[in-house]
């Protein structure tokens, strides 16, 4: 088999996973189209020899082009394409899915989209890529020439607008430290049905490589999976501000070594992020929280 037939077959394995950046990129499945087509273009012109992980390299190639467009854009002062767009009704005669396309508007849901057409192109996708797809800021930051605490920001300050939540707002503020308070207490006494009820059921705990290598799963899905994984543990963790929103955090000998913070939507827990990463940890803005447990 030749090597352009091996490298096409490569990014079709992959397509699927650049399509779902692209559209919760831009909103638009004809235009995460042209941004993958884009992908293979630069795929195809390129000597990928080096390249290690591919996967990630076109992700990396799929938010330069979605950046670049959603830039093009806002520079036009175009209105961001609407949801109802993103679902076209042709027949498959145009290579496009209807079934697969729906599927993509679920996943994403109108809301998210309607806030995401709102954030500036750094701040969606930072956002998007950490948030939605876990790509460390480490490697997001080189994508918008920034540094790895300015990708953080961005992320942070999209994640709360995605949230419904203004930087001063204080009851917001409150109604999170309530959830990651009563999180905490349940973990530590090992109450498996308190913790169902603060999770969402499709709730997502994910871990960076640091804390995959200390013997952490890297995603782990689904309300009774959390559970299990918190229940009765924790009992080392305290609350603490992290970046101004609540979250958890371990320490040995006064030194942070895992960061768990915490995505809130109406009361529940959507996503929880465990960080170990000494470089990025040394990144965070810590504050301690009165310790629930005393």
């Amino acid at each position: 088999m030749d090597d352009s037939k091996v490298l096409a077959e490569r990014f079709e394995a992959n397509r699927a996973h650049l399509r779902a950046v692209a559209y919760r990129m831009l909103g638009s499945v004809s235009e995460a189209d042209d941004a993958v087509q884009e992908a293979w273009l630069r795929l195809s012109r390129s000597d990928t020899s080096g390249v290690d992980n591919l996967a990630g390299w076109l992700t990396t190639v799929v938010a330069r082009v979605c950046l670049d467009m959603l830039r093009s854009r806002q520079s036009r002062r175009e209105e961001p394409l609407g949801v109802q767009e993103s679902v076209p009704t042709t027949d498959g005669d145009n290579g496009i899915d209807p079934e697969h396309e729906a599927l993509l508007a679920d996943s994403v849901g109108l809301a998210l989209l309607v806030v995401l057409d709102t954030l500036a192109p750094a701040e969606r996708l930072a956002f998007v890529l950490h948030d939605l797809f876990a790509v460390p800021f480490e490697e997001i930051a080189p994508i918008l020439g920034r540094s790895s605490t300015a990708a953080r920001q961005l992320a942070s300050r999209a994640r709360r607008r995605v949230q419904g939540a203004d930087t001063d707002s204080g009851g917001d503020a409150s109604r999170q430290r309530q959830v990651v308070e009563a999180f905490l207490a349940a973990a530590r006494g090992g109450d498996f049905a308190a913790l169902l009820e603060l999770l969402d059921p499709d709730v997502m705990l994910r871990a960076d490589g640091a804390a995959v290598l200390s013997g952490a799963m890297r995603e782990v899905q689904g309300a009774e999976a959390v559970a299990g994984t918190f229940s009765g543990r924790a009992r080392a963790a305290k609350a603490a501000l992290i970046d101004g929103a609540a979250g958890l955090v371990w320490s040995v000998g006064g030194r942070p070594q895992v960061v768990f913070s915490f995505t809130i939507t109406d009361g529940k827990i959507v996503q929880i992020e465990m960080v170990a990463d000494p470089d990025h940890l040394a990144q965070l803005e810590l504050a301690d929280l009165e310790d629930p447990g005393g």
